[in-house]
């Protein structure tokens, strides 16, 4: 016969144990659950998100700029002329300099964009020497916002002498000129970076060359005050 054990454990002692071990086994198994709903949480993909609405906001700006890049021109009449502000204050810089014993000549002012390449043309391909850098359309010349000048000597003689002294009071006649046109509102070339045009004074009007292109021009109405 066999021996009987020594301690048998009764129906209530196993049902102890069970639940013990069914709670430790409850315990062990729900730990990685909390782990993982912690983890989730730090791990939420916010930083996708706000790169994904950057990028979308990025993808409607180009749009945008495309689509008004692309708009058709507006048609409005292109100045065929000097405008009437700019034609006055030049009436005005040879009369303030005559008062100064200087002779200005006025030696350009609007210009078609045909003549301003044929301009550009020159010293690069056909004679002479460069004397521009803008072909047409990019100029102000081009929208009758621009006057080229240049001195007239007592013997009638057409000068760019930047150091020329006609009137004899130790000043060169060339900047005497230039400080009265910046009075009047003019704009010189040569106060440019890069290429100097020295002849050239111009009165933009706060308009720049891409808005003209575009059919926007000053009122004739505009009256510059000097």
């Amino acid at each position: 016969m066999f021996n009987e054990p020594t301690t048998i454990l009764s129906v209530e002692e196993r049902q102890a144990l069970i639940t013990m071990q069914h709670l430790n086994q409850s315990s062990d198994y729900t730990t990685p659950v909390r782990s993982r709903a912690r983890s989730t949480a730090h791990t939420f993909p916010w930083p996708k998100i706000n790169l994904l609405v950057l990028i979308v906001l990025a993808l409607i700006i180009i749009a945008s700029v495309w689509i008004y890049r692309q708009a058709p021109i507006e048609q409005s009449p292109a100045p065929v002329g000097l405008h009437p502000a700019v034609a006055q204050a030049g009436d005005k810089l040879v009369a303030g300099a005559a008062k100064l014993g200087i002779t200005v000549v006025i030696t350009d002012g609007f210009r078609s964009s045909a003549e301003q390449d044929a301009l550009y043309r020159q010293g690069r391909g056909d004679s002479g020497a460069v004397v521009t850098q803008v072909k047409g359309g990019d100029s102000y010349h081009n929208y009758g916002l621009a006057i080229d000048f240049a001195l007239r000597t007592p013997s009638n003689d057409v000068i760019w002498d930047m150091k020329y002294d006609g009137n004899g009071n130790g000043k060169a006649d060339w900047m005497e000129v230039v400080a009265i046109a910046k009075k009047l509102g003019f704009t010189w070339g040569g106060d440019w970076e890069g290429f100097k045009d020295n002849p050239h004074l111009q009165m933009d009007f706060g308009y720049s060359i891409r808005q003209l292109k575009r059919g926007h021009y000053p009122s004739v109405d505009t009256v510059v005050e000097a």
